[in-house]
């Protein structure tokens, strides 16, 4: 398959599949492939859809040489669908049950108080007529990994919990409770958490840590939002290759109450950027991209709509959000030379919105996820035959 160039800033040692070309240094890629596969899944509401085509390319193709799974909100939801085998309901959850007011209704929501509906969808997705096999699910991952990811309230850091456990419900709604759209964060033994996409939107430099070596990532972006400079300094650049994140996290985490200070200011510039952003570019993301439900101004007008004091620890979560996400975009252009890193995405900005999307435009992303899919396995079986058919 003949590669087409995406984008510079990929090194060698990372690459990228949309389902319009491929950007891959495949003879260095098939040198990392032996040893432990990660497949890492963005969150990214209704955008989702985009990964679930991507995974039922997959099953179709059956094709699953990973070795562990790492998922947030929405991309959480669609790995558990891919481990149980079970083609379509991923797209049906999404399409189906998303799209509904029992979900979500904003003039409910507003009025009513009638918060995001988790509890309600993940009882639907167990019952007739889509049934999530969970237990086919824990047969097929056997002894290998799958863990979602969630944020710890109290230090706003990334937490990750087995996926498919004896409380995989509680866990799944726990990796989707986005602050102010559900109503509570989750309770377990050993700490509370909401939505994982305010500390780790994509969880790959967890399967880094836990030594995957060949790791693919299923983005729900088209074109990506490079790291401010300003956001993210230089010496911490370099830091990252020297130091674990978790060190990282440590130290922004002691940043957070000098920005507590200023952080009304902050949100107002973000809020402006992204209200810019949508004036010039109708069709441009989020200023989030979907990583969070909502850019800085959508949260705070939800606010205002509320009536609701828009507190500093909303602001921490959000300012947490970006710094981990810089890092992140820093990780994935450039990782650490003992791996590889492709990304899955479209080649363009998905038609979806994280909420409240047409679901013509829903049907549309899941075929753009489909053919993304394929061309990945197809680059892989080109390049890697001998591991194409150790479906596990």
């Amino acid at each position: 398959m003949q590669s087409h160039l995406l984008k510079d800033i990929y090194t060698t040692n990372s690459g990228v599949v949309t389902n319009a070309a491929v950007q891959l240094d495949t003879d260095r890629f098939k040198k990392y492939t032996g040893g432990k596969n990660a497949l890492v899944a963005q969150g990214g509401g209704q955008r989702g859809i985009f990964t679930a085509g991507v995974l039922d390319a997959f099953i179709l193709s059956n094709f699953d040489p990973f070795d562990a799974f790492y998922g947030t909100s929405a991309g959480a939801l669609n790995l558990s669908a891919f481990l149980c085998r079970q083609r379509g309901i991923g797209k049906s959850f999404i399409l189906d049950l998303t799209t509904t007011p029992e979900f979500f209704h904003l003039f409910s929501y507003i009025r009513k108080r009638q918060f995001l509906g988790l509890d309600w969808a993940m009882d639907k997705i167990t019952d007739y007529p889509y049934r999530l096999d969970i237990d086919l699910g824990r047969r097929v991952l056997g002894n290998r990994e799958a863990y979602a990811a969630v944020t710890d309230t109290k230090r706003l850091m990334d937490h990750y919990l087995p996926m498919l456990s004896h409380d995989w419900k509680k866990v799944l709604i726990a990796t989707c409770a986005i602050p102010r759209l559900y109503h509570q964060a989750i309770e377990f033994e050993h700490g509370t958490y909401i939505d994982g996409g305010v500390s780790a939107s994509i969880p790959v430099q967890e399967a880094w840590r836990k030594t995957a070596r060949c790791i693919v990532v299923i983005r729900t972006e088209g074109e990506d939002l490079l790291p401010e400079e300003d956001v993210v300094p230089q010496e911490d650049h370099i830091e990252w290759f020297r130091d674990s994140f978790n060190s990282l996290q440590d130290q922004w985490q002691l940043k957070l109450s000098q920005w507590k200070s200023d952080w009304n200011a902050f949100l107002n510039e973000r809020a402006m950027q992204s209200r810019l952003q949508k004036m010039n570019h109708h069709n441009v993301e989020l200023l989030n991209g979907g990583r969070w439900l909502f850019g800085a101004d959508d949260i705070y007008r939800l606010s205002h709509l509320l009536g609701e004091k828009f507190d500093s620890g909303l602001a921490d979560m959000l300012m947490v959000h970006y710094q981990t996400y810089a890092l992140t975009q820093n990780f994935l252009h450039s990782p650490p030379d003992d791996c590889f890193i492709v990304q899955i995405k479209p080649d363009k900005p998905l038609r979806s919105s994280s909420l409240m999307s047409e679901k013509e435009d829903l049907v549309h992303d899941y075929h753009v996820g489909l053919d993304a899919g394929y061309r990945f396995v197809d680059m892989y079986a080109t390049n890697v035959p001998n591991l194409i058919n150790l479906a596990k």
